[in-house]
């Protein structure tokens, strides 16, 4: 058996447990293997994702590999990317509070705020249908038909892919329900995150989400940024949205039209530390 230290953070309720990379080296287990056994609620340590900081990077001051709790690897993770942030920073892995991160979803730019909240800027979304991926025509309001319902969706990629759908039912009932059947839909090739969501001002929103790779989840950061732009995008919401998640709240900021998307998109939001320990593996 092997004996290794790791870290537990949480954003909004999102929770990861946070290896350094000696750490993750003296396993000898692949990440979706130890994603797996570490993430368990039962059996281990539990965890909706896994983090291993990458300090081998050339083009950035750092990097990250992230592994949903299924095992299955992860471009981005919004309130993942927070709860990194303020780690390397705090453990004096970058020393500076705003810095460059190499992700699966490219390169993404956090800053640690006088706060304490970390900002981060996402990058641009993706709205092309093949590059999301979502088998449509159209990024926005299209049909979805599940096993006894029919919705009007939209997809947007924040270099992970994400379902979202306006409603003015229940949110949570409607992620529970139908969540997993939309997360593995046909015309979803690489699954998809989902967000049902209430308009409750053009400044402010709820939103219940269904993670790929995880089910239901108290937060989702980058589902929280598609959200918003899908919502600006259909003319609904303005440039700076306070978002209502379950676990609390983040603010996303976008200065996007549909006339001209070529804007970065910037949230921000609490990460907190949980414990510390350390598991025989």
């Amino acid at each position: 058996m092997t004996i290794i230290n790791f870290t537990k953070m949480q954003g909004l309720g999102n929770d990861f447990i946070i290896l350094d990379y000696e750490e993750y080296l003296k396993t000898k287990k692949t990440p979706d293997e130890l994603a797996v056994k570490l993430c368990d609620r039962h059996f281990s340590i539990g965890a909706d994702g896994l983090i291993i900081v990458n300090p081998n990077t050339k083009q950035t001051d750092i990097g990250w590999i992230f592994y949903n709790a299924d095992g299955t690897i992860a471009q981005m993770c919004g309130n993942g990317i927070r709860c990194f942030a303020k780690y390397v920073y705090s453990k004096g892995l970058v020393n500076k509070k705003e810095f460059s991160v190499e992700t699966k979803a490219g390169t993404i730019i956090p800053k640690i705020l006088d706060n304490g909240e970390v900002r981060v800027n996402m990058s641009k979304p993706i709205l092309e249908p093949e590059k999301i991926p979502v088998n449509s025509q159209n990024n926005l309001n299209f049909e979805l038909k599940v096993s006894d319902k029919t919705f009007t969706a939209n997809a947007v990629s924040m270099g992970n892919p994400h379902c979202i759908i306006i409603t003015d039912e229940n949110t949570k009932e409607l992620a529970l329900k139908y969540g997993r059947e939309i997360e593995t839909h046909s015309l979803f090739p690489e699954k998809t995150n989902v967000e049902f969501i209430k308009i409750l001002s053009r400044n402010e929103i709820n939103l219940d989400v269904w993670e790929r790779g995880c089910a239901i989840t108290l937060a989702c950061g980058t589902g929280a940024c598609a959200s918003v732009v899908a919502c600006i995008l259909n003319g609904l919401c303005d440039k700076n949205v306070k978002v209502n998640l379950p676990g609390g709240v983040l603010t996303i900021a976008w200065a996007g039209s549909k006339n001209d998307t070529e804007y970065d998109v910037f949230m921000s939001g609490p990460a907190e530390y949980s414990f510390e320990g350390s598991i025989n593996i």
